[in-house]
């Protein structure tokens, strides 16, 4: 593909993803909504109750009842209850058939990016100087909690996604063990106003995304519970108004993916996210570490100095990497803060921060994801999205395709802590004052680029995806890359070592569907 059709599919990206960015970032809650055409898979993939899950350790694991027969009075009672909503069909009925006939799995996704966007501002200083820390056990204090800052917005696309995968796993599971008809076959009088899926209904795949996804959302936006619930009622309530479903496929649905969650939110309990903020002795020895080894550590610019965004993260258990991977995976050290190659480093990126280009700053706006917004990790899902609707997929692929997607985001955002935090290194305009930064100043230390790490591991698994816009991903990687040295925040070793950090993250992700029975 040619470098000016490249960025022209960047163009097209950055105009639907920019307005999204730029509305995030007000108090409401504001849906993206975008305007799909109703989901119709080009391939139902019937046989996706035998792929890998994530977590499960079968798709039966946890159980679900064999549902009524068709020919039962409880059953036409069901079937009746579509007809009353299909004779009077209101204006906000409607709409959401509108909006969830586009995809249950696309429109969560959208809704986690709402979520995080709203959540995505650091807490203020105290009177006294210090700074509060937003508590999951009292999530409606002073500051809300969650912050949801990169790391914390990778780990928590990557829960609900994964846990979404192994949902629709075991959903088509029990669709081909009970085999029961669809509501529009057992009475073909039935009006159905979304594509027909030549599958069987029960357990409703809509039901157990509502199921499963209103769990795990409870467990990291508690305070937006009634929110999702909402959310979660339309999405119910449109299956059987569209005539796609009775409600017992719904219930059972519902019912199994909540059993579903348990399973992911014990693994969540474990994960070593809650340890990440660490604590003033240990921010202290990061300092004291770099200093012994005669370099010039990383210090908060702010004031009064905020404390270093959760330099534990990188110890937080992974679905696909070990530990012994994470380290392994860790970038050789950056050149010394003493050397040529870092004065020159350093000396590009002043110039970069002296250049007011149209060009430069377009590609810094477009990339900065920062407070208010949905974060790197979610612009990549943002992308994804777009890329994906038109590929046609089912819901359980969908689902597949995300789930690789997000926790190779979450790995990139552990292995690139990891490596931040080993190193501890200063920003540019920490090390000359007289840089200035045209997209803030992050909160942690520079080597290695996240922006980096996480589009290149982002663009390698979705190369595999989709590998006719593999150009067009790995173009995209490349300028938000970029956009970092021009904004005048990271050296350009850190990109470069965040790009190669980043490709071996996302191959785990490739390797792991090469082997779960989807491709």
């Amino acid at each position: 593909m040619k470098t000016n059709n490249i960025y022209k599919t960047i163009a097209k990206y950055s105009f639907a993803i920019l307005l999204i960015a730029t509305v995030s970032c007000n108090d409401d809650l504001t849906e993206r909504n975008q305007q799909y055409p109703q989901l119709n898979p080009a391939n139902a993939d019937a046989n996706a109750g035998t792929w890998t899950p994530l977590l499960l350790t079968a798709p039966d694991e946890f159980s679900l009842d064999a549902p009524g027969a068709t020919t039962t009075s409880a059953y036409k009672a069901e079937i009746n209850e579509i007809k009353s909503y299909q004779a009077n069909i209101t204006d906000d009925q409607q709409r959401i058939i509108d909006y969830w006939s586009a995809g249950g799995v696309l429109r969560w996704n959208e809704i986690m990016q709402t979520l995080v966007a709203r959540h995505n501002r650091p807490p203020y200083q105290n009177e006294d100087g210090t700074y509060p820390a937003p508590s999951a056990a009292n999530p409606f204090a002073n500051p809300q909690f969650p912050f949801s800052n990169p790391p914390f917005a990778a780990r928590a696309y990557a829960y609900v996604s994964a846990a979404q995968y192994d949902a629709m796993v075991a959903t088509w599971h029990y669709k081909a063990l009970y085999n029961r008809a669809a509501p529009f076959v057992v009475d073909p009088t039935i009006n159905v106003m979304v594509p027909k899926s030549p599958l069987p209904s029960y357990p409703s795949e809509d039901g157990v995304l509502a199921g499963v996804t209103v769990e795990i959302l409870k467990l990291l936006f508690p305070t937006e519970i009634a929110y999702i619930q909402e959310k979660a009622d339309e999405q119910k309530l449109y299956r059987i108004i569209a005539g796609a479903n009775v409600r017992s496929d719904i219930d059972a649905g519902v019912t199994l993916g909540r059993k579903i969650a348990t399973k992911f939110i014990t693994k969540a309990s474990t994960d070593g996210a809650g340890a990440a903020i660490g604590n003033q002795t240990l921010w202290t020895q990061l300092e004291n570490n770099a200093i012994a080894a005669g370099e010039t550590p990383w210090r908060s610019l702010e004031t009064p100095a905020r404390p270093p965004m959760l330099p534990l993260f990188g110890n937080v258990k992974s679905f696909l990497m070990t530990p012994a991977n994470v380290v392994a995976s860790r970038s050789s050290a950056p050149p010394s803060t003493t050397s040529q190659q870092f004065l020159n480093e350093l000396n590009e990126i002043k110039a970069f921060s002296e250049d007011n280009s149209r060009e430069h700053q377009r590609i810094v706006s477009f990339w900065a994801d920062g407070v208010g917004t949905y974060t790197p990790p979610g612009h990549w899902n943002a992308i994804a999205d777009e890329a994906f609707v038109y590929q046609y997929f089912s819901e359980a692929r969908w689902a597949r395709n995300l789930a690789l997607l997000n926790i190779t985001m979450m790995d990139a955002a552990i292995c690139c802590w990891n490596t931040k935090y080993f190193y501890f290194n200063p920003r540019p305009s920490q090390m000359d004052p007289s840089i200035k930064t045209t997209t803030g100043c992050p909160n942690f230390p520079a080597y290695v680029s996240g922006h980096s790490t996480f589009s290149a591991a982002a663009a390698t698994y979705l190369s595999h995806v989709i590998p006719s816009k593999t150009a067009e991903f790995n173009a995209m990687a490349s300028e938000a890359s970029l956009s970092r040295m021009y904004g005048a925040i990271h050296y350009r070793s850190d990109c470069e070592k965040g790009m190669i950090l980043g490709q071996t993250v996302g191959n785990y992700a490739v390797q792991r569907a090469l082997t779960d029975g989807a491709d």
